[in-house]
């Protein structure tokens, strides 16, 4: 077996985290709005984030808190409290880009692990040995560094423990240090504020009809009626690489999308971990890549703008989609199992989640989008995906009905043809 190989997806609320852990996460990472980067679609407050520490030694796993801001002098004093929460919680790690904030964890926490932020743009060996000497215990590179690069900084750096973005969204500024947002909306990129401008559509107002680049590459700004979209990047995607970034010496493999819904992060973290056990249990090469061939193909089931492997062969091309912001998938979800044992309901209208005697399968399933009798579906578990068929479905009443919408909430009880476990996703082709 390979040394420790972790898998690390986003926390962007209490529900992302349990189905984080619950599909093969080993670790999240989550924090409050005002200092995590995220600071407009964040559920988190004290009170949350102590639950999900609680879950996390329950389970078994880990929890990074994000103190990633650049923070300003206003902010100083309210971190101090903040930093004061965070030692009673005792993460395992604080990640971390503002030197002065390292300061103040030092100070206040000087035990707790620091992780150096993506953020910070680490790109060399001798920046890893910067940090290192102020007691940064592991390094988040930057997106920007090469799989050679990497092979370098480890060469150079043998002990520290090296993070690196394998899943997510690519920004189009340096690491996401980018002044686009707060110049157009003043919502400043660096305080988890950003208005994502590279994701808006633009028209051509001027006589020129491309953008040329460094090395002197056209760019056609073609429109729609909507515009054109020559900022937006393409999603990173290196599943089909994780062999190569373990061997360079990565330790850690994240995932980006803490504003993403409970099933991407699912089914994100579940097609990561089958490879990432692969290679931990020392599979072959051949198995290595059978496995993330047919993973590659389940995130292609994801919506997504188009997937790229970014910076890691250090390609001098573009990598964005200047057509749309986001490719529509073949694939909708449309609910999740909440529940799987009787309620007062369902015995009275003569059903149950499992009927033994009856041989029939009862699930009680939260609807995210129109689901239909008679429609066949996938069902995600962490292990395997099924095909099944929808048999029946009644509201929360126990009345029988053609079809469940989502929007409301109302739970409906559906009949499949074999037992699934709470936390299975369902979703459904619409070619």
């Amino acid at each position: 077996m390979r040394k420790k190989i972790e898998l690390i997806a986003p926390g962007g609320s209490l529900e992302k985290i349990e189905y984080a852990y619950h599909f093969g996460a080993d670790a999240v990472y989550a924090g409050l709005p005002n200092f995590s980067l995220r600071s407009r679609i964040n559920e988190f407050n004290e009170r949350r984030l102590v639950k999900a520490a609680k879950l996390a030694r329950i389970l078994g796993k880990k929890i990074y808190f994000t103190i990633n801001v650049y923070a300003h002098e206003r902010h100083l004093e309210v971190l101090k409290k903040h930093l004061k929460f965070i030692k009673k919680i005792k993460p395992d790690a604080v990640i971390v880009s503002d030197p002065g904030i390292i300061n103040l964890v030092r100070n206040f926490s000087p035990k707790i692990k620091i992780h150096l932020s993506t953020q910070a743009n680490t790109t060399n060996s001798e920046a890893v040995k910067f940090w290192q000497k102020l007691g940064v215990s592991r390094i988040i590179l930057a997106r920007e560094v090469t799989l050679e690069e990497i092979r370098g900084i480890r060469k150079a750096c043998p002990k520290i423990e090296l993070e690196y973005f394998v899943h997510g969204a690519m920004c189009m500024s340096y690491s996401g240090r980018c002044l686009l947002s707060r110049w157009m909306r003043n919502r400043s990129a660096n305080l988890g504020d950003c208005a994502q401008p590279c994701r808006w559509p633009y028209h051509v107002t001027r006589n020129t009809k491309h953008v040329t680049q460094e090395n002197k590459e056209e760019i056609i700004l073609s429109e729609d009626e909507h515009g054109t979209y020559f900022l937006n990047s393409k999603d990173l995607c290196l599943i089909e690489y994780l062999d190569n970034l373990a061997k360079a010496g990565v330790n850690s493999f994240k995932i980006e999308g803490r504003t993403k819904s409970a099933y991407y992060v699912a089914c994100v973290a579940k097609s990561y971990k089958k490879v990432l056990d692969a290679i931990k249990f020392g599979k072959s090469q051949m198995e290595i890549k059978k496995v993330s061939a047919l993973e590659r193909k389940e995130l292609e089931k994801l919506v997504n703008r188009g997937y790229s492997t970014g910076f890691l062969f250090g390609k001098d091309k573009w990598e964005n989609d200047f057509e749309k912001s986001h490719q529509e998938s073949k694939w909708q979800f449309v609910g999740e199992i909440i529940g799987i044992e009787p309620t007062h309901i369902a015995a009275q209208s003569g059903f149950c989640s499992r009927s033994v005697a009856g041989g029939e399968n009862w699930a009680k399933v939260k609807i995210h989008n129109v689901l239909k009798k008679k429609e066949r579906v996938e069902i995600i578990m962490p292990d395997k995906i099924y095909g099944d068929e929808i048999l029946e479905i009644r509201n929360s009443n126990g009345e029988k009905v053609k079809s469940a919408h989502g929007g409301g909430k109302q739970a409906y009880f559906v009949r499949l043809s074999r037992f699934y476990p709470e936390k299975s996703m369902l979703r459904k082709y619409q070619g």
